[in-house]
């Protein structure tokens, strides 16, 4: 796509979700350097109301309007995860760059041919992971290869929210539900950045899980990479909760909320019976930073950080091997 343009980068919403009117269009305004001009549904009236009502520009019938639009310079896809591939491609062979949600796509097969349709076309794709971009993660990452707490062990993290609805599409296996898929991804991913990540096998996971007889609803997990672990555990049955530890051999790193910090969100260290308390988040969105960059990155000011290529399809295979553990 081209990069030789200044001014506003024009966003397409794929899905009037939820995710899109609380997450995306907030951290979208307070970034600043783009604007939301089409939403798409499947119904005409639902994606007009939803523009009507949080500031899109217009509001069109069908996925197709908004990927082929000449008007649209980045899709932001937020369908439901069994449709994420296929609409992820279309947009990038229309030469858009795209911002996914995650899970990138249901299982590494998928993952990878997305992945992989990205390179063949030059075009930009980020899984909507967020956190990398936040001060919070680079406080993190610079304090551990500080040595801040020794050698790291073990990362201890959790996702957890209480799902009230009983029809959701998290809970619909068909459309790629489930509590793993949803929530336990974040601490797969977080892995991801702060252990010594490899390829694992069956007997590198433990994990339980319950569910609804259709999906899991809750799960746990222990993630063996040689010496170092992480335990996860994620589900829709509890209040929210991200607590998260990462734990060394000198000392131990507490954070309230690794992947949708606040400004009152806190990064502890604790090392040698001291105590340090930071508050390293800034923005009030926690899409902001991910987005600010991405609009560098598309208006050519700025080299991009964080592609999918990095880290997706590792994140994905990981997620299928935890998925058979807690269903054995």
């Amino acid at each position: 796509m081209s990069t030789d343009f200044a001014g506003d980068v024009r966003w397409g919403i794929l899905g009037a979700a939820n995710i899109a009117r609380a997450q995306f269009l907030p951290g979208l305004r307070e970034a600043g350097g783009g604007r939301a001009v089409l939403v798409a549904s499947r119904e005409g009236s639902r994606a007009e109301a939803f523009a009507r009502n949080h500031g899109v520009e217009r509001g069109v019938e069908g996925y197709d309007a908004v990927v082929e639009s000449p008007d649209v310079d980045a899709v932001y896809v937020a369908l439901p995860n069994s449709h994420h591939a296929r609409w992820t491609q279309r947009a990038l062979e229309a030469g858009k760059a795209v911002l996914c949600e995650k899970p990138l796509c249901v299982g590494s097969i998928q993952t990878a041919a997305v992945v992989e349709t990205a390179g063949s076309t030059g075009s930009l794709l980020w899984e909507s992971f967020v956190f990398p971009f936040q001060a919070q993660h680079k406080r993190l990452l610079d304090l551990l290869a500080a040595g801040a707490i020794g050698e790291v062990r073990e990362l201890v993290s959790v996702f957890y929210f209480h799902l009230s609805r009983s029809e959701d599409i998290r809970l619909s296996e068909e459309l790629g539900g489930g509590a793993l898929a949803d929530v336990g991804c974040y601490p797969i991913a977080l892995a991801q950045q702060v252990l010594s990540t490899r390829d694992l096998s069956a007997d590198d996971v433990v994990g339980f899980s319950t569910g609804n007889g259709v999906v899991e609803t809750e799960a746990v997990a222990i993630v063996h990479y040689g010496r170092q672990r992480l335990v996860l555990g994620c589900g829709f049955e509890r209040a929210y909760d991200t607590f998260t530890r990462v734990l060394g051999t000198d000392g131990q790193i507490h954070l309230t909320n690794p992947f949708h910090p606040g400004p009152g969100d806190s990064l502890v260290l604790l090392r040698g019976g001291e105590v340090t308390v930071e508050h390293p988040t800034v923005d009030a969105r926690s899409f902001t930073a991910a987005l600010r960059h991405i609009h560098s990155v598309v208006r050519g000011e700025q080299a991009p950080a964080h592609l999918a290529s990095e880290s997706s399809v590792n994140t994905a295979r990981t997620l299928e091997v935890v998925a058979q553990a807690c269903s054995a």
